[in-house]
């Protein structure tokens, strides 16, 4: 005679058949957590070739210049001059502001520079001549030429310039140009330049 047993216990014995291991349980968890690993480690790769392909893209086009304060530096020709952020050109004073882009970068026309002409201008790029409300660029003192109109940039108290250079002769010019010196290729020209006639008489010439 076949026992028979209760519905109740006979689905219990399946459903405890049925139940998933906690073995199986930690191969899930195990899984989803490789699957986790592995994105991860595709989001940083692609954040890797994100940065790398900027950092070629920039070595390609070129860094933006550093823009450091405005520096002076000496010209070629002795004078006081601009250092343009490439630190390695220097344009005379006198080219900053002058409407033309002198520096790589043209920073010599910077409007924080040229906004407000001579106030805006760094201190080493401009000299004051005698009268008060006159200015001229800081390489224009001492060059010979009556920049201020009134000599004041090449005569004393204002001025402290050095003797005439080998290029010139000592006289009291005629011209207003020049001041208490001419040129040397103005000597012997049959003109007179010096109140003294000594650019005829007496200055050898270039």
């Amino acid at each position: 005679m076949n026992k028979i047993l209760p519905q109740g216990l006979v689905h219990g014995t399946v459903a405890a058949g049925t139940k998933a291991s906690p073995g199986d349980e930690g191969g899930c968890s195990a899984l989803r957590c490789s699957r986790r690993g592995t994105c991860l480690s595709v989001l940083l790769l692609l954040l890797l070739a994100t940065l790398v392909a900027l950092i070629a893209l920039l070595a390609v086009l070129g860094f933006p210049p550093r823009t450091p304060g405005a520096q002076t530096c000496v010209t070629w020709t002795n004078r006081t001059g601009f250092l343009c952020h490439d630190r390695t050109s220097c344009i005379p004073a006198s080219g900053v502001c002058d409407g033309l882009r002198t520096c790589p970068h043209g920073e010599d026309e910077d409007e924080s520079l040229c906004r407000d002409v001579p106030q805006s201008l760094p201190s080493f790029l401009v000299a004051h001549c005698g009268n008060p409300a006159s200015w001229i660029y800081s390489d224009q003192k001492c060059d010979g030429t009556n920049n201020c109109g009134d000599c004041s940039d090449e005569l004393s108290p204002v001025a402290a310039c050095p003797p005439c250079g080998p290029g010139w002769w000592r006289c009291p010019p005629t011209v207003f140009k020049y001041c208490d010196c001419i040129p040397r290729t103005l000597c012997r020209d049959r003109v007179q330049h010096c109140s003294d006639w000594s650019d005829e008489t007496s200055c050898p010439g270039p």
